[in-house]
């Protein structure tokens, strides 16, 4: 019988024309399980990543401006109102706020700087006012306010004497030598984890912990080896800027190993954003904290590259006043890391047992 439509049926009829959705679904699904789709999404996301990259370091450190600078005063100035004029010129030339804190003598506030509590301290001194920085403390600010404190004075009419109480090492000038070796310990601990995933994907999730856990011991010993003894650019307390190195690197590999587990094969993409572009800009090491925008100088002390900058810098400089805070920072990270990765070590995309299966 014919088709009661009227068209031709049977085996050698025309077939019906494919609809073209259904032909654009087809291309699409062919599409997103060739390699071409994932080639393409990092394409994209490589290309993000460059411009957020440039546009977070820029936004932090091309232009540092203070918004509120901790300052000691002590004693009774000669004259209060030449004082009122000076910290209100300081602040009209800084844009920013002088926080003061008043002490009583000259060894309470040198304290408070070895504290890390203030940056400078303004004190009077005979015919003049004088102003001690502390270099080591923030060398960003320290500048700063070297440079603005004698215009300053030479405006309201107050000589100012200006004295860096605690400078920075001859050969670390600028201060940042202690941000590239964080930096160094950061990239290197989670690249360090993505290469483990990649050569030595059979080692087990207790396995893969322990290995990260020995390239960091190893690799902070490299890193403190070569800048002090090899260069000689920092003169480093040891044990204790290798134990600093090792934990930071420990923490971002363990990051990494935990977006692992979280995201699969997309868990570079969190890693790079809170390591590389929010920690490091954030983390007080190339521009102090009081010269970052507020959020960023906020967020940087709970980050774990702000905490091993923070912990690093007081070793380095007030090794007597080492505080507990950024070791907790590091600590708590490292911990919670290696704590969801173990929870959910199942989905470790690695392991004698899964390659055995793969390969079967």
């Amino acid at each position: 019988m014919g088709d009661p439509t009227g068209e031709e049926s049977g085996p050698g009829a025309p077939r019906a024309p494919v609809p073209a959705r259904r032909r654009a679904r087809t291309r699409r699904h062919a599409f997103r399980h060739s390699p071409f789709f994932p080639a393409t999404v990092l394409l994209l996301i490589v290309a993000a990543a460059a411009g957020l990259f440039a546009g977070s370091y820029t936004y932090a450190m091309a232009n540092p401006t203070p918004h509120n600078i901790p300052t000691a005063v002590t004693g009774v100035p000669a004259s209060e109102i030449k004082r009122a004029e000076f910290v209100q010129g300081m602040e009209e030339a800084l844009g920013a706020e002088l926080r003061l804190r008043h002490f009583a003598t000259y060894e309470a506030a040198r304290n408070a700087v070895d504290d890390q509590q203030v940056y400078a301290i303004l004190q009077d001194r005979p015919g003049a006012a004088g102003l001690d920085v502390s270099g080591a403390s923030g060398a960003t600010v320290a500048q700063l306010l070297a440079e603005t404190a004698p215009q300053v004075g030479r405006t309201v009419g107050v000589p100012v004497i200006v004295k860096d109480i605690n400078p920075l090492q001859k050969g670390d000038p600028r201060g940042l030598a202690l941000f590239y070796i964080t930096l160094a310990a950061v990239i290197v601990g989670f690249v360090g984890a993505i290469q483990l995933g990649v050569h030595a994907s059979a080692l087990n999730p207790a396995e893969r912990i322990a290995f990260t856990a020995g390239y960091s011991v190893l690799g902070g010993f490299a890193i403190a080896a070569v800048v002090d003894w090899v260069l000689g650019a920092l003169r480093l307390p040891f044990a204790e800027s290798w134990l600093i190195l090792a934990l930071t690197m420990f923490t971002s590999g363990m990051v990494f190993s935990m977006c692992n587990v979280l995201f699969g094969r997309w868990a570079m993409l969190p890693t790079w954003g809170l390591m590389v572009l929010l920690g490091n800009p954030s983390s007080g090491g190339a521009v102090s904290w009081p010269l970052l925008p507020s959020l960023l100088g906020e967020i940087g002390r709970w980050l774990p590259p702000g905490a091993s900058v923070n912990a690093q810098h007081t070793a380095v400089y007030f090794r007597h006043d080492q505080h507990f805070f950024p070791f907790a920072v590091l600590g708590a990270w490292a911990a919670v890391s290696c704590a969801v990765f173990w929870i959910w070590r199942h989905r470790h995309p690695g392991g004698r047992e899964a390659n055995a299966a793969v390969s079967e």
